[in-house]
């Protein structure tokens, strides 16, 4: 799995989770080391994220309390509105157009492949989302 976010003109780095993400390891290794300094980064942001079990617990609403960190609300079942949605199917066509075979996961985060097709999604695809 992948985790990133976007903002107007902005973009996280890219962190690679191995295996499975519950509510501790999206504090510990997503929150707290990108995804809290990048909204402290840019004045007056608003979080959004899906519905998924490490999203909602209630020791991540504990944590985004204590960091101050606004989320906005999201209902259920509705992926088509998010628009990091949109940004990773730019990501997923531009990896299905590259002829060099990726045999694995690993391989393809040790080629920085998915990073680099992120830091190259122009601003224009983020900006109008």
């Amino acid at each position: 799995m992948v985790w990133g976010a976007i903002a107007y003109h902005r973009r996280s780095q890219l962190l690679r989770i191995v295996g499975n993400l519950n509510s501790n390891r999206y504090i510990r290794e997503v929150l707290q080391p990108e995804a809290v300094p990048f909204l402290q980064s840019l004045p007056g942001a608003v979080f959004q994220q899906d519905n998924a079990r490490p999203h909602t617990a209630r020791i991540v609403k504990s944590f985004f309390a204590a960091q101050q960190v606004q989320l906005l609300p999201w209902p259920a079942c509705s992926p088509d509105m998010s628009p990091i949605e949109h940004v990773w199917d730019v990501i997923g066509r531009r990896l299905a157009r590259d002829p060099r075979p990726v045999a694995s996961a690993d391989e393809l985060w040790l080629q920085r492949s998915a990073m680099d097709y992120h830091f190259n999604t122009p601003p224009l695809v983020t900006s109008i989302l």
